[in-house]
């Protein structure tokens, strides 16, 4: 995982650690006061969220303590991990920017691409100028590498 990623997981449990499992601490003591707790809703409720906070804390603390971060802007020459990729379709003359990260991190809506989508594993070990051919679930898509930064 990218620097960026890890620290932006790292924010994610501190947040749930100090603010989250507080006020749902908070909320389930309010709830329990209201009496009766097997027709309480507002309990049923901060006990589910409760369950949930509790499941991505342990998720996240998973995630951290085995990451292995990968500084890009250490890296250089073909596309691997961690590289800015600037790609032209072929069909369409639509350019697109993506960086390849990993899975906990990947937001295709904020270019950051999954390293084991279809898209960047066919560009894994390309050069600028080169043609790639990907296979997506909409049919095969021709794209032309324009450039790769290590940023």
């Amino acid at each position: 995982m990218t620097p960026a990623g890890f620290a932006a997981l790292e924010a994610e449990l501190k947040q749930l650690k100090s603010v989250e499992r507080p006020a749902i601490i908070e909320a389930i003591a309010s709830a329990r006061e209201l009496g009766d707790l097997k027709e309480n809703a507002e309990y049923h409720s901060a006990r589910e969220k409760q369950g949930f906070i509790e499941g991505r804390i342990k998720e996240l603390e998973g995630v951290l303590s085995l990451a292995e971060v990968i500084d890009p802007t250490k890296l250089s020459g073909a596309i691997k991990f961690g590289a800015k990729v600037t790609l032209v379709d072929e069909d369409t003359d639509e350019e697109k920017t993506w960086q390849i990260v990993g899975e906990h991190e990947a937001n295709i809506e904020k270019g950051l691409l999954n390293i084991k989508s279809p898209i960047a594993r066919a560009l894994i070990g390309k050069e600028e100028g080169d043609s790639v051919e990907v296979r997506t679930p909409g049919g095969v898509r021709s794209y032309e590498v324009l450039s790769i930064h290590y940023a």
